[in-house]
């Protein structure tokens, strides 16, 4: 195996005995076939069956299989955290371990459709006729509609060059947006057909349950991605609503007071209830702001750190 591999495939695993020793077989038979140097990064995400076992018997049999492991199930978005630390290669790909997505198949496609320039590769199922369907696909159309990205197959098998995954940082149960990230910070994003297997051995760990969840993640999404360097503009915009709604109110009830119409106390509560949160919603903009300034110098002295940090390196390959 290379020091320095060119293709990283990644696998988070959870409870697939029975699925990983023909999966590491296929991935190294693709690997060989398109004559690039490979590693397989396997995470373990606290599997309670024969997983790890299974997976460091095949690790036994292909040398360039690099095991790791979570001592209890952290989700799946931390076993990326993982695996992509680990991975070394310049183009990172992500599978699943249930072989609902072939290998042998899949990864040619990708890399093929990545060396047409693109950063991000997306796989879209063709031929799927399981149970969460319906729900996958309400979730792509709304994503597709908040965000404008043109991509069938929001979560699914994916190619990266290695810098969008050292730029894109993850928060819990967002594996499912990395596309919608990557896509924000200008990385150009394509999609190739890949075919859909069902699944053999196991089950699967994710259902229409999960829908409601993902539809409030996407408007956390859609709400950072749009206000979180000028957050003002949300809060900012609601109090001065709010306040415009009240001061209108205000002006009405004073009309009506002078032309002896009667008085409407709870009416002008209302209005004073209005200016009030209007006021609080400035204040919190205001805060927000001065945290965003915060987190933007912080942001600004790690990118110095990791200059310097591959400035010292260069300087000590050549002092070697």
């Amino acid at each position: 195996m290379p020091d320095i591999p060119a293709v990283s495939v990644f696998i988070p695993a959870r409870n697939e005995a029975g699925n990983i020793a023909l999966l590491f077989d296929k991935i190294a038979r693709a690997l060989d076939a398109q004559r690039v140097a490979g590693e397989i990064v396997f995470v373990d995400d606290g599997s309670t069956d024969a997983t790890w076992d299974e997976a460091n018997a095949a690790a036994a049999r292909h040398p360039c299989a690099r095991l790791f492991r979570h001592r209890r199930s952290l989700g799946l978005t931390e076993a990326m955290r993982t695996g992509f630390r680990q991975c070394r290669g310049d183009v990172v790909v992500f599978l699943p371990a249930d072989l609902e997505s072939d290998p042998e198949e899949d990864i040619p496609k990708l890399l093929a459709k990545m060396n047409e320039g693109y950063d991000v590769v997306a796989g879209w199922r063709q031929g799927r006729r399981d149970g969460k369907v319906f729900a996958s696909a309400i979730a792509n159309i709304v994503s597709r509609r908040l965000f404008g990205l043109q991509v069938h197959d929001l979560n699914w098998i994916k190619a990266f060059r290695r810098e969008v995954i050292e730029n894109i940082r993850l928060r819990s149960d967002w594996h499912r947006f990395i596309l919608i990230l990557a896509a924000a910070q200008g990385y150009k994003i394509g999609e190739t057909p890949v075919n859909f297997y069902p699944r053999q051995k196991g089950k699967s760990h994710y259902g229409i349950g999960r829908l409601p969840v993902s539809f409030l993640d996407i408007l956390v999404l859609r709400f950072l991605l749009t206000f979180s360097r000028k957050p003002m503009l949300f809060f900012g915009g609601l109090g001065l609503i709010l306040s415009a709604a009240s001061l209108g109110i205000f002006v009405t009830l004073t009309v009506i007071y002078f032309l002896s119409l009667g008085q409407r106390r709870p009416v002008f509560d209302f209005a004073g209830v209005l200016l009030l949160v209007g006021v609080l919603f400035f204040v919190v903009g205001f805060l927000a702001e001065l945290i965003v300034n915060q987190n933007e110098r912080v942001d600004e002295l790690e990118a110095r750190l990791d200059d310097l940090t591959v400035e010292n390196a260069k300087d000590a390959k050549r002092n070697e």
